[in-house]
């Protein structure tokens, strides 16, 4: 079962003890945690680490960045290769510290792929370094004094402009710019538990609301279909009651027929063929359905219509539909032969159809699109044309 992958990023030697007991943490949240001195990380013999590092994070779901005391290792001119600086510079109005790019450490690089690749990025700063940090903003354009001044969080006081750069462009960013303080680890525990559980909570209510919104459009959209098949089709005959009727009944029948390809489906919609033999006649010799039980990946069972050249389309709708238009055919069928005419050609010119048309063609092999499939497939067969 495929984990969510998070990175952790921050020094090692000072921030050693807090790394390793945020491991088991993560792990026991039912994630894989990501860390270079746990041997998550391919190191590759045929690069340097940093660039090991750095071909890692955009595998990762999210990044933890903790900044503590010290600045960490400067990244190698190699590993700054693998970084797209230009696009980095439009996320955020405080992007000075990329114009010293040669002097950011493996930890900085590591986050600024992440950010490159849009992944979450959740940032801890000790609070001490917080502190100093406001301090610094404070005093930093009294050029003769900034550079003197000791930082009693930051270790070493050369590295010190490097942190604070940094910490002004992670809270500059455009977007995920939050920026937590910690003390303790269960400062990072608490925050990190809370945050992804309310992350999930919005995912849960956007996808309900995206549901409903979806269906809400569709119930509108088929609302204007009528609409539309009814105006379209009282302008096509003096007969306009009935064939406004059939207009918005025979409106997905009509649809499907047009979604065959390399056929013309007026033709196909004026004879007087049977339904086995309209499909025939649209190259469709086969109908089969993947059944729900066979394949649990699936929300429902699919139904693809294979032609004789073994390309095939796939139905968006349940096998059901095909019944129903079968029965449908029959009763179109039995209208006056200038009636069909009127609502074949006023439902064609509609090309809104087509736009959500319910055949999606796939111009590949089915056999080989089936053997691609993971795990077995298990195919019920349908009627065969």
């Amino acid at each position: 079962m495929a984990r969510l992958r998070v990175f952790i990023s921050s020094t090692c030697y000072d921030l050693d003890i807090l790394r390793g007991e945020l491991r088991p943490f993560i792990s026991n949240m039912g994630y894989e945690p990501v860390m270079s001195d746990y041997s998550d990380i391919l190191y590759d013999h045929r690069s340097h680490t940093h660039e090991s590092c750095l071909k890692e994070v955009p595998g990762c779901d999210m990044v933890v960045l903790i900044i503590g005391s010290r600045f960490g290792g400067t990244a190698v001119p190699s590993a700054l290769q693998l970084v797209d600086f230009a696009s980095l510079d439009k996320l955020s109005t405080k992007a000075e510290i990329l114009a010293t790019k040669e002097k950011l450490s493996i930890t900085q690089l590591e986050v600024l792929k992440a950010v490159e690749a849009a992944i979450p990025v959740y940032t801890f700063v000790d609070e001490r370094v917080l502190h100093d940090h406001h301090v610094y903003e404070k005093n930093k354009d009294k050029k003769d004094v900034i550079d003197h001044i000791e930082f009693p969080s930051i270790q070493k006081r050369d590295t010190a402009r490097y942190i604070f750069e940094f910490i002004n462009f992670l809270t500059h960013r455009t977007a995920n710019n939050s920026v937590l303080a910690f003390s303790r680890l269960e400062d990072i525990r608490v925050q990190l538990a809370s945050q992804w559980s309310q992350l999930f909570q919005r995912l849960m209510l956007e996808s309900r609301t995206k549901a409903q919104e979806a269906r809400r459009y569709r119930d509108f959209s088929e609302r204007i279909d009528d609409l539309k098949a009814v105006v379209l089709a009282s302008l096509a005959t003096p007969d306009l009651r009935d064939t406004a009727k059939g207009a918005v009944q025979f409106r997905h029948l009509i649809g499907f027929v047009s979604g065959f390809v390399a056929v013309d489906a007026r033709v196909l919609l004026l004879s007087d063929s049977s339904w086995d033999d309209l499909l025939a006649k649209a190259g469709i010799v086969e109908i089969r359905t993947l059944e729900e039980d066979d394949r649990d990946w699936l929300a429902r069972p699919e139904v693809f219509l294979i032609r004789e050249d073994r390309t095939f389309y796939r139905f968006r709708l349940p096998r059901r539909a095909l019944d129903d238009f079968r029965v449908e055919w029959s009763a179109f069928l039995r209208l006056d032969g200038h009636a069909r005419e009127a609502i074949v050609d006023a439902l064609l010119e509609d090309r809104e159809q087509r736009r959500f048309g319910m055949l999606r063609y796939v111009e590949r092999s089915f056999d080989e699109f089936m053997s691609q499939r993971d795990g077995p497939a298990q195919l019920a067969l349908g009627e065969a044309s």
